[in-house]
C-alpha cells in the first residue's frame, strides 16, 4: 500500500473505463457517498478518498500550514490520481472539495474531463460588491462557539447545516463525523474554508463545469451559483435542486442521486 493510499483510506471499487473521483466536504468522510456508490460500481472505475483532517484520517498527518490554504488539499488530489494512475477522470467534489477540484483543474486541466460540483463557493464572506452567504462576525461567532464547547457547536451546527432536527438520519449522520473530527483541526479546516477567496482565479478553469446546487442551502445561497456560472473560465451548467440543505446526497438521496448520475452520464451540450 502507497502512502497516499494509506493516509487518505483510499479505495478503488467497480470497473469501467472511466474513472469517477469522489470528494467529500468539511465535516464529512468517504461514508458521506455510500447512497451513490452503488449506483455507479457496474459502470464506473470509482476512486473515494478521505481529506486529511477528516475523522477517519491520523490526525498526526494533518499539516496545519499545508491545508491551511486550498492548494494543499488539490496537491493531495494530484497525488492520489498520479498513485493510481488515472489519466483523466469526472471529479465529483462537495463544498471544500468543489473548490478543491477547481484549483487542481487549474493546476492540471489535463487530467479532468468535466467537475460536478456540490454546493460550491468560490467564497463564503459577503463583500461590497458580492453576497457568499456570511457576515465576518457569524464566522467569528461559529469559531469562538468551537473553540468553546466543540460537542455543544456540533448539535447547533448540524442541524442547520443539513436542514433539519436533531433526530434526521441525515443530521445524525453528519453529527457523527464531525464528532470524530479532532477539535482543533475541525476549527483549523472551518477557517480555511470560511476564509478562501477564489473568485479572481474561476476564468481560469476551462474543464467543463456542472454545478448542482439545492434551492435552500443555509451555507452556499443560490445566487452564487449563477455566479460561478458566469465567472468560469470554460463551459458551465447548473441545476438547482429541489432539496433543502448543504449536504443533498446525504439528506435527499432520493432527488440528488439521479441529478447526479445524470451529470456524470451527459456532456455539456454546445447551445
Amino acid at each position: 500500500m502507497g502512502i497516499v493510499e494509506a493516509a487518505h483510506n483510499v479505495r478503488v471499487l467497480g470497473s469501467g473505463e472511466t474513472t469517477v473521483v469522489l470528494g467529500h466536504g468539511f465535516g464529512t468522510d468517504q461514508s458521506v457517498w455510500k447512497q451513490l456508490l452503488p449506483h455507479l460500481v457496474d459502470n464506473y472505475r470509482v476512486v473515494i478518498y478521505d481529506n486529511m483532517g477528516a475523522g477517519t484520517t491520523n490526525p498526526d498527518y494533518f499539516d496545519f500550514d499545508r491545508y491551511a490554504t486550498l492548494e494543499g488539499y488539490a496537491y493531495d488530489l494530484l497525488a492520489i490520481l498520479e498513485e493510481f494512475s488515472v489519466e483523466k477522470c469526472i471529479y465529483v467534489g462537495h463544498s471544500l472539495s468543489s473548490m478543491t477540484g477547481v484549483i487542481a483543474s487549474i493546476f492540471r486541466p489535463d487530467l479532468f474531463h468535466k467537475l460536478i460540483l456540490i454546493a460550491a463557493s468560490p467564497r463564503f464572506l459577503n463583500t461590497a460588491d458580492y453576497y457568499g452567504g456570511f457576515e465576518q462576525e457569524e464566522i467569528d461567532q461559529l469559531s469562538r462557539a468551537m473553540e468553546t464547547n466543540y460537542k455543544s457547536w456540533v448539535s447547533g451546527f448540524a442541524p442547520l447545516v443539513v436542514g433539519g432536527d436533531m433526530d434526521s438520519v441525515a443530521v445524525q449522520e453528519f453529527s457523527r463525523t464531525l464528532f470524530s473530527m479532532r477539535p482543533d483541526i475541525a476549527l483549523s479546516v472551518f477557517r480555511t474554508v470560511f476564509n478562501f477567496d477564489l473568485r479572481e482565479f474561476l476564468g481560469r478553469v476551462t474543464v467543463p463545469c456542472h454545478i448542482v446546487q439545492s434551492s435552500k442551502d443555509l451555507a452556499v445561497p443560490v445566487a452564487v451559483a449563477e455566479y460561478l456560472h458566469q465567472n468560469l473560465g470554460g463551459k458551465s451548467v447548473v441545476e438547482v435542486m429541489s432539496t433543502e440543505g448543504h449536504l443533498p446526497q446525504l439528506s435527499a438521496p432520493e432527488v440528488t442521486i439521479p441529478v447526479l448520475l445524470r451529470h456524470i452520464q451527459y456532456d455539456i451540450i454546445d447551445a
